[in-house]
Formats: structure tokens, sequence, C-alpha cells
């Protein structure tokens, strides 16, 4: 399967905004492929308003999320792969989601639980 966390990016993103907050992502600044403003980075992590009023062109994708922002005035194009997100939440109260950090062993940091076989019969005689 693929993996649910752009969905879920994309959820909690529009539950956020339809509820009146302002949708924050904090990110490993660190993965590679990051595209961040590094001298807002701190501690290999960043906290990036992603709200309508605050950035332009979002594209909120399967594999990346970007767009364009203003970082101390300056104009700054954003791109950060969906396995970078380690959070969603509104800035007013908090509310969201923290994901699993990247793991070698998990596709989309969730782990699956194991299918269970249906039962067998078999005649004895």
């Amino acid at each position: 399967m693929t993996s649910n966390l752009p969905y879920l990016i994309r959820a909690l993103n529009d539950w956020i905004i339809d509820n009146g907050m302002t949708p924050h992502i904090l990110v490993n600044a660190e993965f590679p492929g990051s595209e961040l403003p590094q001298q807002f980075v701190q501690d290999g992590k960043i906290a990036l308003n992603i709200s309508p009023a605050a950035v332009q062109g979002l594209l909120l994708g399967g594999e990346e999320i970007m767009f364009s922002a203003r970082f101390g005035g300056k104009s700054f194009n954003v791109r950060i792969p969906v396995k970078a997100v380690l959070a969603i939440y509104a800035r007013e109260n908090g509310k969201g989601m923290v994901f699993p950090e990247e793991k070698n062993d998990q596709k989309d940091g969730i782990t699956s639980v194991p299918v269970q076989k249906k039962p067998e019969l078999k005649i004895i005689k």
C-alpha cells in the first residue's frame, strides 16, 4: 500500500483551516531533499505556517510539499519531502497529529498488524 501520510496531512490541513485556525507543520530539516531557509532551523527542525495567508502556491502532494513564502522579508521556494513532516497542528490550540520519524524498516512510519489466517478444518478418521 502507498503511504497514508500525505492523505493525513491534507485532511488535517483542511480540518484546521475549516475551523478558522492556522495550520503549522513541524519538519525534520535534516531530511534528504529538503529545501528550507536554514537560518530559521533550530535543533534540526523548523515549524512552518502553511495557512493560505502565509504561503503562495501550496501543493500538498503525495511525495512532496511545495510552496513559496517570505522569510525575513525575502521570498523563498520551500520543498519538503512528505516523509520529513513530523507533525501538523493548529497554532492557536496545538490540536493536530504527530507522526513517527521515518525508520528504515517501515515504509510510512505505520506498523502493520499481521493478518490472521482463516481456520482450517481437517477430517480425521
